[in-house]
């Protein structure tokens, strides 16, 4: 008897929460279709709490957080999908809205395999196969934009090193020219140096040969008054000389 009502019990929740499960999805499709996302996202919640297990909640919880443009937490939805044991049908659905939310992403290789996997539970959804051509071909597009910057970075980088050398060379040129000025000034300080001095050493002969010139005119004129004063005094000796006579004394 007891297991009787044990089992009876058992039905009876399961029932309970199937209900609340059913009201919380019919809750959040209502919400849904008003495009009212983020009431739709907290029924779906409440329903996938009651039912963990529950395919339809977790899948339209997914749908609910991706009309948000959570792409990151609708891929994330998503792809706890592939874990439930469903259709492949249902599973198909699962991997193409996975799709979708990588593809929003930009994430093109996850995209693509996300598109593969749900054909692979139903290869006749043309849908998914347009999907999978626009992310091949967006996958393509990027690997080339890819390229083109990283040649891009690479021209940018090489120029910068160009233009770091030529810089540099500037740079020692600009010191070279620095240093050679500065020996310029140096030789042209010392040429000025050298002129002055031969200038110097030029006046000094000079003054010196004025002098020379000048105690030579000075000794010559000394030399020629002596001569007049000697010439002087033996003319006055001689005129003193025949003024006295000298008698003899017999």
């Amino acid at each position: 008897m007891r297991t009787k009502y044990l089992i009876l019990f058992l039905i009876i929740s399961m029932v309970s929460f199937a209900q609340k499960e059913r009201k919380y999805i019919r809750s959040g499709n209502n919400a849904y279709k008003t495009d009212d996302y983020s009431s739709a996202e907290v029924e779906y919640s409440k329903a996938t709490n009651e039912n963990n297990e529950s395919f339809d909640a977790a899948f339209n919880l997914g749908d609910a957080l991706y009309r948000q443009k959570k792409f990151d937490q609708a891929e994330e939805q998503f792809s706890k999908l592939s874990n439930y044991k469903t259709s492949k049908e249902n599973l198909a659905k699962a991997y193409h809205n996975l799709g979708n939310s990588q593809l929003q992403q930009k994430k093109f290789e996850e995209a693509i395999e996300s598109y593969k996997s749900a054909l692979r539970s139903n290869s006749k959804d043309m849908e998914t196969k347009y999907n999978l051509a626009y992310a091949q071909q967006m996958l393509k597009k990027q690997q080339q934009q890819q390229k083109q910057n990283q040649n891009k970075d690479n021209k940018d980088n090489k120029e910068k090193k160009n233009d770091k050398n030529k810089d540099k060379q500037n740079k020692d040129q600009q010191n070279k020219d620095k240093k050679n000025d500065k020996k310029d000034k140096q030789n042209k300080d010392q040429q000025k140096q050298n002129k002055d001095k031969k200038e110097q050493q030029k006046q000094q002969q000079t003054d010196q040969q004025k002098m020379s010139k000048k105690e030579a005119e000075q000794m010559l004129k000394s030399i020629q008054n002596d001569e007049k004063k000697l010439q002087k005094q033996l003319k006055g000796k001689k005129v003193k000389g025949q003024k006295i006579k000298v008698e003899k004394d017999w």
